[in-house]
This record gives C-alpha cells, sequence and structure tokens, in this order.
C-alpha cells in the first residue's frame, strides 16, 4: 500500500494511475482501460485519506493563486515600490509626500496607478499581495 508521501509525488509527477507491485494482471488490464477513456484513478486513493486530499488542495491553490496573480500583476515603477514601502509602514499620502518631497496629489496618483497594477481594492491588499509577490518586504 502507498504511503501517503509516495503518493503525493506521485501526484506532483501528474500521474494519473499508480499501482503497487502486488497487483494483479486483471487490476493491471483493468486501470489500463481506464486511463485509456481518460480517467484518472489516482484520484480515487484521495478519498480515503484527507490529509493528503488538503495538502494536495493546498498546494493547486498556490500553485494557481501564483500564476493567476503573475497574470493580473505589472511591474512596479521604482518610484512606486518606494511609496508601497511607505504604505507598509502605516505611512498616509500627506507623511509620504513630505518624506519624498513632492505634492500630494503625485502620491495620490501613484496610489492609484500601483492599486491598479496589483489589482488590488484597497492599500492594505495591495501591500499584501506585493508582500507575497516578493515585491516589497517587511523590516
Amino acid at each position: 500500500n502507498l504511503d501517503d508521501a509516495q503518493l503525493f509525488q506521485a501526484l506532483k509527477a501528474q500521474a494519473v494511475a499508480y499501482l503497487s507491485k502486488e497487483v494483479t494482471a486483471d487490476e493491471l488490464v483493468d486501470v489500463i482501460r481506464r486511463v485509456a477513456r481518460g480517467e484518472h484513478p489516482i484520484n480515487e486513493s484521495l478519498t480515503t485519506r484527507p490529509k493528503l486530499a488538503e495538502q494536495v488542495l493546498q498546494q493547486f491553490q498556490e500553485l494557481s493563486w501564483r500564476s493567476e496573480a503573475e497574470g493580473f500583476i505589472s511591474p512596479l515603477t521604482p518610484r512606486e515600490r518606494e511609496i508601497l514601502n511607505y504604505i507598509a509602514q502605516g505611512y498616509l499620502n500627506k507623511q509620504i509626500a513630505a518624506e519624498l518631497d513632492i505634492s500630494e496629489q503625485t502620491i495620490k496618483n501613484h496610489v492609484t496607478s500601483i492599486l491598479r497594477k496589483l489589482n488590488a481594492n484597497a492599500r492594505t491588499e495591495a501591500v499584501v499581495i506585493a508582500i507575497k509577490q516578493g515585491l516589497i518586504s517587511i523590516t
């Protein structure tokens, strides 16, 4: 019987079936026929292993989120990253403007651009996305 680690590795390798060495000839033929019909017998192993199913789901969600985020995120300019770092530290637009010696309206324009590029609805969401993507770090 497969242990969870072996099965997880098989799933990561995109295997559609995985049989033990003790499989009978009839079982082997049955699995080959099922795979030929487009079935994925390996998925049935997950129904009796909730921890493994959770692990697979978590990995899939991480990969899905990462590829989705990469598709939406436009590169930030160095200035936008600088402003995003200030936002992450809790600075208000007025405070950022004073620090950078530029107008508050210019900061607002940069923030709007940051939100659009990161596909974020709020400053906090932009910071979370930027941290997850490695665009900024909190020190």
